[in-house]
Order: structure tokens, then C-alpha cells, then sequence
């Protein structure tokens, strides 16, 4: 599933051709994705301004004049393209109408912004702007990691107390938003802590520094478009390219990439989830028995 920073290179993607224009014409080609559509869905959008585009955790915001936000979320092979108009120095011609494509809004300045998901586990609604925080799925999420209300003495709060491995901690929304299984094993990584100690027990220096690192990790893979796994792509279908720089994430059996360390990555399964680590960059913690 594409994680924050995949879902912000989309954004960014989108931002330029369509923040400011009218979508003169929505097609709303089926009655749902993961779940239903809402009510005149297509009727809604069509003649509405798209006033600002937002990012939520792995959430994006189309503000409109109309004072509706139209919520998307790709899931696990959604894609939004973009046709008809110039991305930088790359223009892209409207393409053949596809048996996946169930959303396809036309904006006033040619540009076609295409919905598509073939196995449907996306997702889009349509909310109040006002009331936007208080949607089901928005209203439990944490602070996003770039903003100030994430530093070092919230995580340490949240962290206090939790016998809850530091991995599966991070991937909880309510913790902070975003994060997801590949990030987090590269961010424990360059941290130095193994994904299975207990994010209660954790130094406090060591939670100190899984700020700036989230905050680098997760900066790097914006600057490289994201990832590119199994279906994920650009808004202007190219590939992402974080997952060249991978140091542990999808490496079991590689050698580290840190110098002068010789071991390999590992892997271990949490929470059905593979996490990847470096046994001697990231020693498993020392759990005393009880006597």
C-alpha cells in the first residue's frame, strides 16, 4: 500500500493542474470501490473550483469551492493520471478510456484526472471541509511527522509505558500518521534499534533521535518519487525511485550496507508484517527473565 510518501508525490503531481480549476465534468463510471460512493457523487463535483490540494497521512484532499472535500485513498493498486496537460517538461495525450478507470474528472484546462484501481481497495468520499477532522477516518490519526506537534517530547509520552514492539508502535495512525512497513524498517535501521524491543524500554536518546530520522527518511523518499512496488506510480505514471536506496527493507540474506559490518539482513514476521534488520547495526534487545 503506498505510504506518505507516495501519497505526496501524488499530490504534488496533481497540485499544478488542478488546484485552481473547475472540474467541468466528473464521470462516476461504478458505485464503489472499497466501500459505496457517495450520493451524487458526479453531480457534485461537476462545476466546482478545487480550491486546494491536501495531504492527510496517506489521505488526499481536494478542497472545493462548493465547501465539500473530496477524500481519496489509492489502497492497494489505485493510481491517479494525469493526461492533457504539460508536467514539466513531459505532456501525456488522453488516453483509451481502460476497464479499470471508475473515476475520471475533466478540468477546465484539458487536463484528465484519472481514478484507476483494478482490484478496488481504494477509496473516495466527499466531506464537509469544515468538519474534515471529524471524519471516521481522519479523526484518530496522529500528527504528521513533518508538523511541530511531532518532536521529541510527544513521541516520548506516547512511546512511555508501551511493552509493544517499537515497530508495530510506529505503524499505529494513532502514534503518527503516514509511516508504513517499508519506512519504518528503514528508519529503525539507520536508528540502530532492533524492530522487536519494546518501544516502552527504549532510551530516551534513541526516541530523540527517531524524530529527524523519520523526518530524513521520509524527505529522501519524496525527493525519489516514492517507491515503486507492485502497482504504485507517479501521477504522471513514472516510477518512483526510493527503492534503490534501501538498505534494509526487501534485503533478507544481503550483505549491511554499513561499512565495516559484515552481517546480513535479516528477517522476521510482526504482526503478519516482514521486518528487515541488521543483527549487529540493530542487537535484539536483552530481556531479563523473571525469577
Amino acid at each position: 500500500m503506498p505510504e506518505l510518501p507516495e501519497v505526496e508525490t501524488v499530490r504534488r503531481g496533481l497540485d499544478p493542474v488542478m488546484t485552481g480549476q473547475i472540474i467541468t465534468h466528473a464521470a462516476v463510471n461504478r458505485p464503489d470501490l472499497r466501500w459505496p460512493f457517495p450520493p451524487n457523487m458526479a453531480q457534485r463535483l461537476t462545476g466546482a473550483q478545487v480550491t486546494a490540494l491536501r495531504r492527510r497521512s496517506k489521505y488526499i484532499l481536494a478542497d472545493l469551492s462548493s465547501g465539500e472535500s473530496l477524500l481519496i485513498h489509492l489502497g492497494m493498486s489505485g493510481r491517479i493520471l494525469i493526461s492533457g496537460a504539460m508536467q514539466g517538461d513531459f505532456y501525456h495525450d488522453h488516453p483509451a478510456p481502460a476497464k479499470h478507470d471508475h473515476v475520471v474528472l475533466q478540468m477546465g484546462n484539458g487536463a484528465r484526472i484519472t481514478f484507476n484501481d483494478a482490484r478496488r481497495f481504494g477509496a473516495m468520499d466527499l466531506l464537509d471541509t469544515a468538519l474534515g477532522d471529524a471524519h471516521p477516518l481522519l479523526a484518530q490519526i496522529g500528527p504528521e511527522p513533518f508538523g511541530n506537534t511531532f518532536n521529541e517530547t510527544y513521541l516520548t509520552q506516547r512511546l512511555k509505558g508501551r511493552a509493544t514492539p517499537i515497530k508495530t508502535a510506529l505503524l499505529d495512525q494513532h502514534v503518527v500518521a503516514g509511516l508504513g512497513n517499508i519506512y519504518v524498517c528503514e528508519v529503525l535501521y539507520r536508528a540502530g534499534i532492533h524492530p522487536a524491543h519494546p518501544a516502552g524500554k527504549l532510551p530516551a536518546k534513541s526516541v530523540a533521535a527517531l524524530v529527524p530520522i523519520i523526518r530524513d527518511v521520509l524527505a529522501e523518499a519524496i525527493e525519489a518519487g516514492g517507491s515503486s512496488l507492485r502497482d504504485y506510480r507517479q501521477a504522471d505514471g513514472e516510477l518512483g525511485y526510493f527503492q534503490h536506496r534501501f538498505r534494509t527493507y526487501g534485503r533478507e540474506n544481503e550483505p549491511c550496507t554499513t561499512p565495516n559490518c559484515t552481517a546480513k539482513i535479516q528477517r522476521i514476521v510482526q504482526s503478519g508484517r516482514s521486518s528487515f534488520f541488521c543483527p549487529h547495526c540493530q542487537p535484539a534487545p536483552k530481556i531479563r527473565n523473571k525469577t
